[in-house]
């Protein structure tokens, strides 16, 4: 199968699990675990994991906290392409989590602020490639620059190109129509209803995934709970597949890059949007069932 090169954010997640209501202005008993994150780099831990030749292009500080998440990586076997950053630490989010499951992230992203046009590596561009891009890099202004050049250098070398939509507050910051522009020529939008009810104005998912096939030849959407579905240009199917039924660990986060993990290799092989979809819940499912958002090495 081709190459798969993701461009997007390292992180480190800071989880915190709180035991309790919040005690506004006092103190709440909680649980805090810190693992390797940053959308990007997830997607191409669970893609290398999964048997998939993945290089990940990002920016890193040259902190002991950078060198220890390009070595994760590393561990996942994944070809780390990360430059780093002499001033900036690497990226950091605080995930929050409540006692009743509800998560808010706190996200500052350092380093990967910083990503350049000259971070990216011109040996990875190339016909027989596919480039994932995260949404976060392209909706923030600091690193648009070097996602736009990232989609251009793909296009022009014949690349397939599928992009995110990221979360929908920056999304909406950026803006509806100057994300699609940036996207253009891209194969593969993945969103979740959220992000495509920014883009379209439509808060029905089937709606907005049929109007959103005017700018993406395919379109997928994440429902969580619901399952997840897919929407192509020109034709009036929508496939829909549901989530694999599953007890989430009280710590998990990241199912969303699982997901899109599992759907890019069979759907790059020509399998049936339906395969692409249920391979995409399952391994989804696997990131629910464990901490963090990375697979687990030690199979737990």
């Amino acid at each position: 199968m081709a190459r798969v090169v993701v461009i997007g954010d390292l992180m480190t997640d800071s989880v915190a699990r709180a035991h309790y209501a919040l005690a506004r202005g006092s103190d709440t008993p909680a649980s805090v675990l810190t693992y390797g994150g940053g959308s990007g780099a997830n997607v191409a831990a669970w893609l290398a994991n999964e048997g998939t030749e993945t290089t990940f292009v990002g920016r890193r500080g040259s902190d002991i906290t950078g060198r220890t998440r390009e070595m994760e990586l590393m561990g996942y076997n994944v070809d780390s392409r990360l430059v780093m950053d002499p001033e900036y630490q690497t990226g950091t989010c605080v995930v929050m989590i409540t006692h009743r499951g509800d998560r808010t992230m706190l996200s500052d992203r350092g380093a990967n602020a910083r990503l350049q046009p000259e971070d990216l590596p011109r040996d990875v561009f190339g016909p027989d490639g596919h480039l994932h891009v995260s949404g976060y890099t392209l909706i923030h202004e600091s690193s648009r620059r070097a996602a736009r050049t990232a989609l251009r250098m793909a296009r022009e070398s014949g690349m397939s190109i599928s992009v995110d939509g990221g979360s929908h507050a920056p999304l909406k910051r950026a803006g509806a129509e100057d994300f699609l522009e940036w996207t253009s020529g891209a194969r593969l939008l993945f969103a979740n209803p959220d992000q495509a009810e920014v883009l379209t104005g439509r808060d029905e998912p089937e709606a907005a995934a049929k109007v959103l096939t005017a700018w993406f030849p395919a379109v997928v959407m994440k429902l969580g709970d619901e399952g997840a579905l897919w929407a192509a240009k020109g034709r009036e199917e929508i496939v829909r597949v549901p989530a694999e039924p599953v007890e989430p660990s009280p710590g998990s986060i990241g199912a969303g890059d699982a997901f899109i993990a599992g759907f890019l290799p069979p759907w790059l092989t020509g399998k049936h949007p339906k395969d692409a979809l249920a391979r995409a819940q399952h391994l989804a499912a696997r990131a629910l069932h464990q901490p963090g958002a990375r697979p687990d090495l030690n199979g737990g």
